[in-house]
């Protein structure tokens, strides 16, 4: 009498070879996904911003496809560029002193920048997927409390 064993090895079929995107060797995602340009039509300090947009905009947006842009009328408010991104962050950086030139360099930051939250680079905390082997270390839960 024959018996049916399990096969000793799982086949790997051609369906379940798969990877996620990253930036990384061999590919690389722009993190930007948005862009969207805020200024108001009477007020002075959005007049380098409409500038930089009659003049600038349509070679930047040529330049980057991988980005929606969006240009917004605000009316009685301050100039503002938002970048959203990837991770669902985003950035708003306000213009209102900044002449065209510093306009396309706060354009260009928030096309390099990925979007993450701004960390210190004081105290690194450490990040672990496992949890300690004795767990976390609380005074409170000692039998008997420290003395000095």
């Amino acid at each position: 009498m024959a018996s049916k064993l399990a096969p000793a090895i799982k086949p790997f079929l051609r369906g379940h070879q798969h990877s996620l995107p990253a930036n990384g060797h061999g590919a690389f995602i722009p993190q930007i996904r948005k862009l969207v340009f805020e200024f108001c039509d009477n007020w002075t300090s959005s007049a380098n911003l409409r500038t930089y947009i009659h003049n600038h905009l349509e070679h930047v947006a040529r330049a980057n496809p991988h980005v929606e842009f969006v240009v917004r009328r605000r009316s009685c408010r301050e100039p503002v560029i938002r970048g959203f991104y990837i991770n669902n962050r985003d950035k708003v950086v306000g213009l209102k002193d900044f002449e065209v030139t510093g306009i396309e360099k706060k354009v260009q930051l928030l096309l390099d920048s990925s979007g993450a939250k701004i960390k210190p680079l004081k105290r690194l905390t450490v990040e672990s997927r496992t949890e300690a082997p004795r767990g976390i270390w609380s005074g409170l839960h000692v039998e008997e409390p420290f003395r000095i």
